[in-house]
């Protein structure tokens, strides 16, 4: 659970520096970078931690499966809430349609 908390965490912060400057398009490109960097600067405080307590617990092909999953939730909410941009049917099929890739990369074969 530490890990799913920790990637979690991670991916809020992940989400902010890469699109969290889509509503400043004003801003000096540099200046977003700079700030981008910053932000990813605490992603990796929970996202290197999240990857070695994971790491044994998951194999890496889950480990990473488990992290875009939580990418396209987070990064639903903040379209929504953040952007104020729709969440299409298209979109939903679409995220179902990986979480069937869960299946198929924790499925015991």
């Amino acid at each position: 659970m530490k890990t799913i908390i920790l990637l979690s965490i991670s991916n809020i912060f992940m989400t902010f520096a890469w699109y969290g400057h889509l509503k400043y398009k004003a801003s000096p490109l540099f200046k977003v970078i700079m700030i981008s960097w910053f932000i990813a600067f605490f992603e990796y405080c929970f996202q290197v931690p999240a990857n070695r307590i994971g790491y044994g617990v998951y194999n890496a092909y889950q480990l990473k499966t488990v992290q875009e999953v939580i990418t396209l939730v987070v990064f639903a909410a903040f379209s929504v809430f953040y952007l104020k941009e729709d969440l299409r049917w298209n979109y939903i099929v679409g995220f179902c349609l990986i979480a069937l890739a869960v299946f198929f990369i924790f499925k015991k074969w």
